[in-house]
């Protein structure tokens, strides 16, 4: 199956609405857990989280690491609004950051120790811009960890996944979630990516029927 581009950006406040209200904790907590795992010696630094969306990992990876910052960067205006609101509920906004930008635009004063993602990558029209952004803000050594969506051999697959996860989910999640699986790239093409940017430390892997990460050190 050919990959379909989605819109860049998630700038209908109801379709941030719906992704916020989406039942993605089992994947969230997943995603912190392997943060832990693979990376259990970063315990204080900067972790940078590019797609955070309603702010779910950031405050999950504060609460996990009490010594560490996040700062958390999304390009939408309506889902950065349902973020401040999570994080000023959850009492963390004196170590939590949020920033409505673009990747493509993302500046630090100084190399962050981590950075994380998760279902970003599928949004992006060229890939190589969020590879390149990693290798400039974050420091050498630092820790990568970034989870997407990997796109099914046929529409058919796609709707199955969709029909499979999200049953109960709203209209517009499982249309987004279908348009998703579409536009997402396979293993392989992260792999090219990845060379094609001499990033081969970092590791990419399948870890379930929908998703594969990459991680290691930058």
């Amino acid at each position: 199956m050919d990959r379909i581009l989605e819109p860049e950006i998630m700038d209908d406040p109801e379709q941030a609405a719906a992704y916020a209200r989406a039942n993605f904790e089992k994947e969230n907590q997943t995603f912190v857990a392997l943060f832990r795992e693979y990376f259990s010696d970063l315990t204080e630094g900067h972790i940078l989280d590019l797609g955070c969306g309603p702010a779910d990992i950031p405050i999950r990876l504060a609460r996990a690491l009490p010594r560490c910052r996040v700062t958390g960067v999304d390009a939408s205006p309506p889902m950065i609004c349902l973020a401040r609101e999570a994080v000023q509920a959850a009492g963390l906004a004196d170590r939590i950051t949020l920033r409505c930008e673009r990747i493509q635009q993302v500046t630090l004063p100084e190399p962050a120790e981590a950075a994380v993602s998760n279902s970003l990558l599928h949004h992006l029209p060229n890939p190589l811009q969020f590879w390149y952004k990693l290798k400039q803000v974050v420091k050498p050594g630092g820790c990568v960890l970034v989870m997407d969506l990997f796109r099914p051999e046929s529409p058919e697959a796609a709707q199955a996944i969709v029909d499979r996860y999200a049953a109960g989910e709203s209209a517009i999640l499982r249309r987004d979630f279908y348009n998703s699986l579409r536009a997402a790239f396979t293993e392989d093409e992260v792999a090219a990516q990845l060379a094609e940017l001499n990033l081969t430390r970092l590791l990419v892997d399948v870890i379930d029927d929908r998703h594969w990460v990459v991680r290691g050190r930058i």
